[in-house]
């Protein structure tokens, strides 16, 4: 009888002890199996929760965490937290900033996505721009770059057309600019500085891309020094002249009705239309050389940590984010080639019609990334002011080709 007492009172305990315990490791069980993935991004927060929601619902072991960021000191911000090892898993880079980052990347899986089958999906500048030896490193839901916007009110008083061709454009500009005692007050285009003309950098990378036997990575000869006089002389050419640099953003020119053509990114279209809702304008791709067919890409890509403990799950979940439906909720221009055809927004149209002769460089001026666009845009400034300056464009360029390689050196090792 006193053995049995002990042994019932030892076996209460135990059952009490997994009573109260149980549930606790039956949580920890299920929490083993949860997987929780950080996601930085630009997308508005109410666009991105009904996208989110469904893949959870999809995939009830994930749950998703979204931040939208800020874009001041982005690149270096998410760098350095991926390297400490507080970053996000999911995160976004520019077209641009692959051989800034592409070291703190994870590439994709390929039986998440091949390489064939990311050609056939993407438009080449996609592949161009965010692949690395023959391995994927971000996947766009956009398809971005350069356009040009006209005042339709200037064009149709002027009885001129949206220019197709360089000359066409130059013509049209110098045409509707109307100067006052020498100073330009109603401009026709924004071209020739790099103060006061937004995407200016992008401008000048389209110019040389364009531009038949010029190697961007090696600016030298009379090619290039064609193309900083002919920018420059949208300034300092009195039979040229449609800008100066006193005036205003060409943002703010092209918002106030006071410039016909302008140069921006998808993104300038709602910003305009906020500044000036009741300005009458339309989008159209950029103007060519006779023969040419050359556009400015530039866009965001969603891309992987390498300290991702769920590389793998968190490549599935951009796979998803590349869906038809969910690029379409978010309202961008799609990335998707077989998307093209669905585009039934005219000031959308323009940027899907260049996606398949997009190019890009390092001449991205969209977000600072503290790095090889920054230290681009700052060498090219040099010279380009050096010009406006006095400088004659062929000496001009004795000093930029050596910077240039420099910092093409200095981040493509």
């Amino acid at each position: 009888m006193k053995i049995i007492i002990p042994i019932i009172l030892v076996s209460i305990f135990i059952v009490g002890l997994l009573f109260w315990l149980g549930p606790k490791f039956l949580n920890k069980s299920e929490e083993a199996g949860q997987i929780n993935l950080t996601y930085w991004g630009f997308w508005d927060e109410e666009k991105m929760r009904p996208i989110i929601l469904e893949y959870e619902k999809q995939n009830p072991n994930i749950k998703i965490s979204y931040t939208k960021q800020n874009k001041t000191f982005y690149r270096t911000r998410v760098q350095t937290q991926i390297r400490e090892g507080t970053g996000p898993d999911v995160f976004e880079i520019r077209n641009s900033w692959l051989p800034d980052i592409s070291s703190d990347l994870a590439p994709a899986p390929r039986d998440v996505i091949s390489t064939s089958e990311y050609s056939s999906l993407f438009y080449p500048v996609a592949k161009n721009s965010l692949s690395l030896n023959d391995q994927i490193y971000a996947l766009p839901l956009e398809i971005n770059g350069l356009a040009l916007f006209v005042n339709t009110d200037i064009l149709k008083a002027a009885g001129i057309s949206i220019p197709k061709t360089w000359q066409e454009f130059i013509d049209g500009a110098i045409k509707v600019t109307v100067k006052e005692s020498g100073q330009v007050k109603t401009a026709g285009a924004a071209l020739g500085a790099t103060s006061n003309i937004d995407y200016w950098p992008e401008i000048l990378g389209l110019l040389l891309l364009q531009q038949p036997g010029v190697n961007i990575s090696s600016p030298s000869g009379g090619g290039v020094a064609e193309i900083i006089r002919f920018y420059t002389s949208f300034i300092i050419d009195p039979k040229r002249k449609t800008w100066d640099l006193n005036l205003p953003s060409s943002t703010q020119m092209f918002a106030s009705g006071n410039l016909a053509f302008y140069f921006g990114e998808f993104e300038q279209i709602e910003g305009i239309k906020t500044l000036n809702p009741n300005l009458k304008f339309e989008v159209a791709p950029v103007p060519q050389l006779p023969g040419g067919s050359v556009a400015w890409g530039s866009f965001w890509g969603e891309t992987v940590s390498r300290n991702s403990k769920h590389q793998k799950e968190s490549w599935e979940f951009i796979k998803f984010l590349s869906q038809k439906q969910v690029i379409l909720s978010l309202g961008i221009p799609p990335s998707r080639v077989d998307m093209a055809q669905g585009v039934t927004d005219p000031l959308m149209k323009a940027f899907i019609s260049q996606g398949p002769i997009y190019k890009s460089w390092y001449l991205n001026s969209n977000i600072p990334d503290n790095g090889i666009n920054d230290e681009m845009i700052s060498v090219w400034k040099q010279a380009l002011d050096s010009s406006l300056g006095g400088t004659a464009p062929e000496d001009t360029l004795k000093a930029l080709q050596p910077k240039v390689q420099q910092v093409l050196i200095k981040y493509k090792k």
